[in-house]
Formats: C-alpha cells, structure tokens, sequence
C-alpha cells in the first residue's frame, strides 16, 4: 500500500527547496550540529505526512504553535535550542474558522518560510 500524503510543502525561497531535496547538502550545511539536521529532516517529515495541520497539534516533539506580533499569520515547530522551521499556511484561501482564527483542519498546503531560525534573540 502507497502511504497517502495529504499535506503540500512548498518553499519560499528556492534554495531552501533544493537543500532538502539533498540530504548531502543538509548535512553539509549543519555539519557541525548534526542533531539539527536530523530535527530539520523529521519535522519535515511530519509535516509530509500529516493530513492537515492540526494531525500536528498531537506531535508534542514538533510544538506546532502560532506566531503573535509581527509574526501573526505564521507558525513554527521545534528544532532545537531556541530553533524552529517557520512556515504559513499557503491554502488559498486561507482555512479560517467561523471566529477568524486559523482552521488547522482545513490546511493541507504549507510554505516553508526559514528552515533554522531562532526568533527570540
């Protein structure tokens, strides 16, 4: 049986896109942390197999949580220290729910917006 992989990641940047896409190059990228590495290919992993979002909210290793302030609109889940991958969802039109948060049920399309970013400092 084929697994079904209902959630679409597609990658702001192009480059980000081809570093994945060659796990050679990730290494080499985050040579000298090779746990970040392997957290980056999970959580992308989990996302690609996740068949919305909310399939994340049940992944307590991942924290899939929304960003606030200047950061509304987007999310993140965990790498590690204070890393995260920064995605948005990028259904169109953007899931909402009757209140205007954000339907986590209804996303099935995310765009990567930063692999490795630590947006506390």
């Amino acid at each position: 049986m084929t697994p079904n992989f209902i959630m679409d990641i597609i990658f702001k940047r192009k480059k980000d896109r081809d570093l994945v896409n060659n796990d050679s190059k990730l290494k080499q990228k985050y040579k000298g942390n090779q746990r970040r590495h392997k957290l980056i290919r999970a959580r992308l992993d989990e996302l690609a197999d996740a068949e919305n979002l909310m399939t994340l909210r049940y992944l307590p290793q991942s924290n899939c949580h929304e960003l606030k302030g200047n950061r509304k609109g987007q999310l993140a889940v965990n790498l590690d220290k204070g890393f995260r991958i920064i995605f948005e969802p990028a259904n169109i039109p953007i899931p909402e729910k009757k209140d205007g948060g954000l339907d986590w049920e209804g996303v099935t399309v995310v765009r990567i917006l930063d692999l490795s970013e630590d947006y506390h400092e």
